[in-house]
């Protein structure tokens, strides 16, 4: 029996990207992990059996060597300024060392004329991966996973509410996948590429949710009552850069304000769901109340209680009391590209083009 190739995972300490890892582990597929340092998730890498590469993913030497032996690739940039740096190194270091297959993650938003710088970068990316005929890719188009949910966990568990700018609250606007869901579709793809070589897939969760479903879906996971309560995007930037500073830098969250108003307008709701998670991860997508009951499995912090009660009041208190993100200066502040006449994705003919592949669905649907 031939050797299985060895795959190379980039960001392999992300979301998707130690989930692909172990996964492809569990296959007993030889990964080498590239990661930028050693931490507990790197120690979960390495039990797993995964040979570590520890580096920097912007520098074309290192990506260089990384590659080296490898058949196979993963190519998952960072969420960080930069993204479109990372994949032309990431491509050309794979197209020096002959890679045969590619899955790269791109975006369900990607556009020409996105408002979105990252989301601009993220299309001129798929269109560098693409470019030689010799090696071949599978696209993965994911939208708004069901991790950023998870953002604002700690407030459904302590003061019953889920607090986010998604608009509507009895709109079904999203679907959404989690980190395992999208790792398996990548994974399949991997595995075998003679099936998906030049295919794009877009794994979603089972079935589109409105914010009051997915409040009451973590209510259910957290025994207690949760509700939902849309607040602007500026509240949301504020709290994350007052509370998790080292997790959302200035450059990512302007971009995350851009896509939350792109879910208010339903563009996550296009042709969503699919069955793309059966049909090549092999299994029936995860619902959000199993992924919500998961992550408090591993979070005894988020159990009810009154320490935990008080504090996350005094971290609301907090958030009211710091002074206002504003975004439009942040983005001028970091010179970044700005259209004069850039478009949503449901503006964009071509967008809707692309994504016609489904039956369209351009209306987000009330629920009954």
């Amino acid at each position: 029996m031939p050797a299985k190739p060895k795959i190379l995972v980039s960001s392999a300490s992300g979301k998707t990207g130690l989930q692909v890892s172990l996964q492809l582990r569990a296959k007993a597929y030889p990964v080498r992990a590239f990661v930028r340092r050693k931490d507990h998730r790197s120690d979960i890498l390495e039990r797993a059996g995964a040979e570590l590469f520890v580096g920097d993913q912007y520098s074309l030497s290192e990506m260089r060597n990384a590659m080296q032996g490898v058949q196979r690739a993963y190519q998952c940039a960072p969420t960080a300024p930069n993204g479109l740096h990372f994949n032309a190194v990431f491509t050309a270091a794979a197209y020096e060392a002959k890679v045969e297959h590619i899955v790269t993650l791109s975006q369900w938003l990607s556009s020409v004329d996105h408002p979105s710088l990252f989301t601009r970068e993220v299309f001129l990316s798929d269109i560098l991966i693409g470019m030689r005929p010799e090696m071949s890719v599978t696209t993965v188009n994911v939208g708004w996973f069901a991790e950023n949910y998870l953002m604002v966990l700690d407030t459904a568990a302590h003061l019953g509410l889920f607090t986010m700018p998604l608009g509507d609250g009895g709109v079904k606007k999203n679907a959404a996948p989690s980190n395992e869901d999208i790792a398996r579709v990548v994974v399949g793809a991997l595995t075998d590429p003679a099936h998906h070589i030049g295919k794009t897939y877009r794994p979603t969760g089972p079935t589109l949710l409105s914010p009051d479903e997915i409040a009451e879906a973590m209510g259910r996971a957290l025994g207690r009552r949760v509700r939902y309560v849309d607040i602007s995007e500026r509240m949301m930037i504020k709290s994350l850069k007052t509370l998790r500073p080292a997790h959302y830098s200035e450059a990512a969250v302007t971009q995350l304000a851009i896509y939350s108003e792109e879910y208010r307008r339903g563009t996550f709701a296009v042709n969503a769901p699919t069955d793309d998670v059966l049909q090549v991860g092999g299994c029936e997508p995860e619902a959000l109340e199993s992924i919500v009951r998961r992550r408090v499995a591993d979070q005894p912090g988020l159990a009810r209680s009154l320490p935990g009660s008080v504090s996350a009041i005094g971290r609301f208190l907090k958030i009211l009391a710091t002074r206002s993100f504003d975004l439009d200066h942040a983005q001028m502040q970091r010179d970044y590209v700005r259209l004069s006449s850039p478009l949503y994705c449901q503006e964009d003919a071509a967008w809707l083009e692309r994504h016609q592949t489904r039956a369209l669905q351009t209306d987000p649907v009330r629920i009954a």
